[in-house]
């Protein structure tokens, strides 16, 4: 399976990619709107057309960048189809320039193993302060705050 670029007719796909992860409480709701607005953020791995997994890069500044939207679908997970976005979003971010990366999820081992290390959600106020404050969990979130330096 090959890692891509998101095309903007993925979105849907990715939409409910997902939101069927976050119905089981495992990522944050995304609404379809958001998806497009944010198409270009996203790599995604296809199985013939239809879109197995996905994950999209999300700039901050100039210092700082965000991998979020990782979902792989049950039948693709254990293969390595995770790494491969992550790795994927992390070449990115070096061509870009960009130093330092962060996520924010309930599967921090996952990301650990990816060469991430946990940090205090109040080292990353501008992801606090741009998005988190529109969220429903705040300010009481339950997700794990990591970090990668590249």
């Amino acid at each position: 399976m090959k890692v891509e670029k998101a095309r903007i007719s993925d979105a849907p796909q990715i939409h409910k990619l997902a939101n069927h992860f976050a119905e089981k409480g495992v990522m944050l709701p995304r609404a379809l709107s958001e998806i497009f607005e944010n198409v270009r953020d996203f790599f995604v791995v296809r199985d013939g057309d239809i879109v197995v997994a996905c994950a999209a890069l999300h700039v901050y500044w100039s210092d700082l960048a965000e991998i979020r939207g990782v979902a792989v679908s049950e039948d693709c997970q254990g293969q390595g189809v995770g790494a491969k976005l992550v790795e994927a979003c992390l070449d990115e971010a070096r061509a870009l320039g960009i130093p330092r990366i962060f996520c924010l999820t309930y599967k921090a081992a996952f990301f650990e193993k990816q060469g991430f290390r946990q940090v205090d959600k109040l080292e990353l106020p501008r992801k606090v302060w741009s998005e988190c404050y529109r969220c429903p969990k705040f300010p009481d979130c339950d997700e794990v705050a990591l970090t990668c330096d590249i």
